[in-house]
């Protein structure tokens, strides 16, 4: 039985959506762009979305608004994929990493140590769909003695007058902190819609806008669509119209808009994104009712990590409930070594079985270790890589594939442990 680890959901709509807009004569940045920015604003109830063309440079054109100089210092998790901290690099700003907690987020307590005057972003991430604790981080850098820290070195900065909360949202889009989006915890949030997320675009993403008055977000939305096509005023669709090819370039901007053909993939999804979301959550407690019986499998955590926490909180609104956005299933397998993982993988592999690991370590990629970077100072990090295995999870996934996957995964992790 061959299980693959995460294809696309490519449903009659989406190709019927696909098809409209190849149909239509024009595929690049158009009316399904805005289709998809406007379903987005009314899923996540945020005032503005900007697609983009990826992640990445959403996450990059995020940071040179906020004004990022040489010195200028944004706090990111040392578990998470390279896009995080590279774009803080290509915004002209210096990542400084922090470890993460037993739930795979952001320790909280490491970004107070790492803030200093030079600290001008947070950037969190939302691993497997499950948020950070967005509250804390906002408590953190709305704090007195954290503010009278800050030390703006622009203009957007000076405004803003703290420390801005930039969240990659790659995973999470769906997830929820007392009810509402991640995007209304954060002052910038940033979705991924590439090939394996729950939404794709094929590659993709939107960039969600939350910022405070005096900031206006739709007039900034504005802003964040010239900036994404090379800082011009029109879009090659409004040029098109009747007399209307005069244009003009006001800024030095990025060539990162998302073509209406990739949205048009992502807008027959997102109209149906609760049903997708059920169909994940069904796959991710599938799994957590057969793993759970085992000492060995630390599952993925899915909802609030404890009452008790919310209890001790000092925050004055606490967070009570927590929804995952099931992105990802990452099952960490306590008595095995990291060759011993690696192996488990291989012998899944033989029955057609894709597995994946999410993620190695920043401070272990080449790149970051010519920076200084060293995972042993990341030891949550560090523990988590060595233990971790994602298991698929989409929609498309039978009850009969998981179980048969399942079957195996335990078949295999006691004979490796046996021997």
């Amino acid at each position: 039985m061959k299980i693959p680890f995460s294809p696309p959901y490519i449903d009659d709509d989406v190709i019927n959506e696909v098809t409209d807009s190849l149909r239509s004569g024009w595929i690049t940045t158009g009316p399904k762009v805005k289709a998809l920015e406007e379903e987005t604003e009314r899923l996540l109830n945020v005032q503005a979305c900007s697609a983009v063309n990826s992640w990445t440079s959403g996450a990059i054109l995020a940071l040179k608004w906020l004004g990022l100089k040489p010195t200028d210092e944004v706090i990111v998790p040392a578990y998470t994929y390279c896009a995080t901290a590279m774009a803080v690099i290509e915004a002209g700003g210096k990542p400084v990493m922090v470890d993460i907690k037993e739930d795979m987020t952001i320790d909280e307590e490491q970004i107070i140590k790492a803030i200093t005057p030079n600290t001008k972003a947070i950037l969190p991430v939302d691993i497997g769909g499950f948020p950070c604790n967005y509250l804390k981080i906002k408590e953190i850098i709305t704090s007195t003695d954290i503010i009278k820290l800050f030390t703006p070195t622009s203009e957007n900065q000076r405004v803003l007058g703290r420390i801005m909360l930039l969240s990659d949202s790659a995973h999470s889009i769906g997830a929820k902190i007392n009810s509402q989006s991640v995007a209304n915890y954060t002052d910038i949030s940033v979705l991924s819609f590439h090939a394996v997320k729950n939404i794709t675009s094929a590659e993709g993403g939107i960039i969600c806008l939350n910022l405070p008055a005096p900031f206006d977000n739709k007039e900034l939305k504005k802003w964040f669509k010239v900036m994404s096509l090379n800082g011009q005023t029109k879009d090659a669709f409004a040029k098109t119209q009747l007399a209307g090819w005069r244009y003009d370039v006001v800024d030095m901007g990025l060539k990162i808009n998302m073509p209406d053909v990739n949205a048009a993939i992502a807008l027959a999804q997102i109209r149906k994104y609760d049903y997708l979301l059920k169909e994940r959550k069904r796959v991710f407690d599938r799994y957590n009712s057969c793993l759970q019986r085992f000492k060995w499998a630390i599952l993925p955590f899915q909802t609030n990590k404890n009452e008790e926490e919310s209890v001790k909180s000092s925050l004055q609104n606490p967070i009570s409930e927590i929804e995952n956005a099931y992105h990802l299933y990452p099952l960490r397998i306590a008595d095995i070594s990291t060759d011993q993982r690696d192996r488990l993988i291989n012998m899944l592999a033989e029955k057609e079985i894709a597995t994946n690991v999410h993620y190695i370590p920043l401070p272990e990629l080449t790149v970051f270790k010519k920076m200084g970077f060293k995972i042993s100072d990341y030891p949550i990090a560090n523990k988590t890589f060595e233990h971790e295995i994602t298991l698929p999870l989409y929609p498309q996934l039978t009850n009969e594939q998981i179980d048969f996957l399942l079957e195996n995964l335990i078949k295999f992790h006691d004979e490796i442990v046996n021997k």
